[in-house]
């Protein structure tokens, strides 16, 4: 018993009285003699037993708590990863739903520098250029926008789609400054999540990155957002792997893709491409025709070799993707 049973104990007493200001009383070292200086401070005196709250959204058993203490969550994104591993590995998820999940996660870190076309192979489209160069540019690349430049490649004015070309066919005195639609700019810090909030909430599907310096440093599309989480997003030029690599053209050329084997090229065209004279060896006709021009292949550019001549039809992450291959000896030179 502690003599109080139906008063307040001794300190709490102290707190009611007291509870404004508590005084106390300090020697003052610069001084001399036994002259004092009082200080005022408030005194809080918390409650003896505070109510707990309860939570009512925690619905987990006891032996639920006991295995999150045992075995707590993961603390880091390796962790994470690591924890949707064995998810899979137990059944509970797919692979296809880890592979997503995974993106996301790793998206979060991501910025546009990151995944962006690089400036130097950025497709663009000069104002000032004749209709039908500008139409044979659109349908070479097969691009659905374009950013549009005038003067320098720095100058960006806008952003041109394809499908408003087709306005010019009915009113061909249409300026084609008339068509353009406003073009967007990041910096190259802006996260990915950031970005896609910004693609779904403008309805526009490309941005124009720029450095710090506030140079082009390239460009993004929603498409290459989205393949950080999905994974590669099949166009056009894509096909299965079972569909083949080289397809018979009407006009007697091939398209052929720049995955395919040497060897399979051989066969297919009767040639013999071996080893390069470097001593470098490819396993694709795609590392082989980059190795010989000397750079990475863009879009348009020819190169001839063991009697065939190859045009970069589509290219994509800095490997091709389609070549149109003929004969020398049926291709005018």
């Amino acid at each position: 018993m502690s003599g109080y049973p139906s008063e307040k104990r001794p300190v709490e007493k102290l707190g009611v009285f007291f509870r404004p200001f508590f005084t106390r009383c300090i020697l003052n070292p610069l001084s001399s003699g036994s002259i004092h200086k009082c200080k005022s401070f408030s005194l809080a005196v918390p409650e003896p037993h505070p109510a707990r709250l309860p939570d009512k959204g925690d619905k987990r058993t006891f032996l639920q708590k006991l295995a999150e203490f045992i075995h707590p969550g993961p603390d880091s994104t390796a962790e994470l990863i690591e924890t949707l591993a064995e998810a899979e590995d137990n059944n509970i998820i797919g692979p296809e739903s880890r592979i997503m999940l995974e993106g996301v996660i790793r998206m979060a870190d991501m910025s546009a520098g990151d995944v962006m076309v690089p400036a130097t192979r950025m497709d663009l489209v000069d104002i000032d250029e004749a209709h039908d160069a500008l139409m044979h540019v659109v349908i070479d690349t097969a691009h659905s926008r374009f950013p549009v430049f005038e003067g320098e490649r720095e100058n960006i004015i806008g952003i041109l789609m394809a499908k408003d070309l087709l306005k010019l066919q009915r009113a061909p005195e249409l300026n084609i400054r008339a068509l353009l639609r406003p073009a967007v700019f990041v910096p190259e810090t802006k996260g990915l999540n950031d970005l896609l909030r910004d693609f779904r909430g403008n309805r526009n599907h490309l941005a124009i990155v720029i450095d710090e310096f506030g140079r082009v440093a390239g460009l993004i599309t929603i498409e290459d957002v989205l393949e950080q989480i999905v994974g590669e997003i099949e166009d056009e030029f894509d096909i299965a792997d079972d569909a083949g690599d080289i397809f018979s053209l009407a006009d007697r050329t091939f398209r052929v893709s720049g995955d395919t084997a040497i060897e399979r090229v051989n066969d297919a065209f009767g040639v013999q491409l071996g080893p390069h004279e470097s001593g470098d060896e490819f396993d694709t006709i795609g590392g082989m025709i980059a190795h010989e021009m000397g750079h990475v292949p863009k879009r348009g550019e020819r190169h001839e070799l063991a009697g065939l001549r190859f045009v970069v039809m589509h290219t994509k992450g800095g490997a091709v993707k389609w070549f149109k291959v003929s004969r020398l000896e049926q291709t005018p030179p």
